[in-house]
């Protein structure tokens, strides 16, 4: 079985390689940079989008590309809407033309979503969204398309509904491993405190590792055409989360408010209702939150 993973090189595409390699598959990446096993190709350019399909013919395609910076989007607004809505049209036409029959894993967000208000203790995929920045519009937009490429040319896509996510190798700008990052600062004394912004929101945060195992059971056994959420089904406030990291630190972390890291409109609580997911592939989470923070924690211990 021959996958493709677009965005191969990202925090998410290694973990995938790994689980799709653990499982005998031949895995080919597909990315702006060159590497091992990797093709370099701009999914901008649709010809070379096609060239690529038309020559590799994989069996199984993972799109993980794209723009994943939800603050970001609103100062790039029409690049992420290329990055995460016109690149994955484009790759959908070339699997049309050359790989009609070849299993499409198109990976969305929980930010499509939006802010449920007490709704979001439990998200279906029946739920009704209400996406609230460029990258979270861009998303459901991608969503859409894969809609219309399944019901107009019978694609086998699946897409999914991705929850929070982290483990080791998560870049800064989300919230564990920037947690992590403060603490070890504290610890190492290039800090004297950790500033924060609201800790009382709610979300849910499953291991990568999980997530990338989800995204196989789609792929193998995801029914074209469906939604899948992707996420732990347990939340965690912020607070719980950063108190988690100080109680696994070597002395006393304070902590400092910073207005600056407020956000009004933030979503106060967002849980991930995985039963479809569950009962269409026999999927679960198996490794727990504890276990994220101290591999992050530990990975950042190393950084300074």
């Amino acid at each position: 079985m021959r996958a493709l993973i677009t965005g191969s090189q990202g925090f998410v595409g290694g973990y995938l390689r790994q689980e799709l390699e653990e499982n005998d598959y031949e895995v080919i990446g597909l990315d702006v940079q060159p590497g091992e096993n990797t093709v370099q190709v701009n999914l901008l350019d649709a010809s070379s989008v096609e060239r690529t399909i038309e020559e590799l013919k994989p069996d199984a395609i993972f799109h993980l590309a794209g723009q994943a910076d939800v603050a970001k989007s609103w100062s790039i607004p029409q690049k992420t809407i290329e990055m995460n809505t016109i690149a994955a049209v484009s790759l959908m036409e070339a699997v049309r033309h050359h790989v009609p029959q070849a299993k499409l894993v198109m990976v969305g967000s929980s930010d499509q979503y939006g802010n449920l208000g007490k709704a979001g203790e439990s998200v279906s995929e029946t739920t009704e969204m209400n996406p609230q920045s460029p990258y979270a519009i861009s998303k459901l937009a991608q969503e859409k398309m894969a809609q219309v490429y399944v019901r107009a040319y019978g694609l086998q896509i699946c897409m999914t509904r991705s929850f929070n996510h982290a483990g080791v190798g998560q870049r800064l700008g989300f919230m564990i491993p920037d947690f992590a990052s403060g603490v070890v600062k504290v610890e190492k004394g290039l800090a004297k405190s950790i500033k924060v912004g609201n800790l009382d929101s709610r979300r849910d945060f499953t291991h990568v590792k999980d997530v990338v195992r989800a995204y196989r059971f789609i792929s193998e056994k995801g029914l074209p055409g469906e939604i899948y959420n992707v996420g732990s089904g347990v939340t965690h406030s912020a607070r719980e989360i950063l108190d988690h990291l100080r109680d696994r630190a070597v002395c006393y972390i304070p902590v400092e408010q910073d207005p600056t890291r407020m956000r009004p409109s933030d979503t106060p609580v967002i849980c991930c209702d995985h039963a479809k997911l569950t009962a269409q592939t026999g999927w679960e989470a198996e490794i727990p939150l504890e276990t994220i923070l101290q591999d992050v924690l530990d990975e950042w211990r190393t950084k300074f």
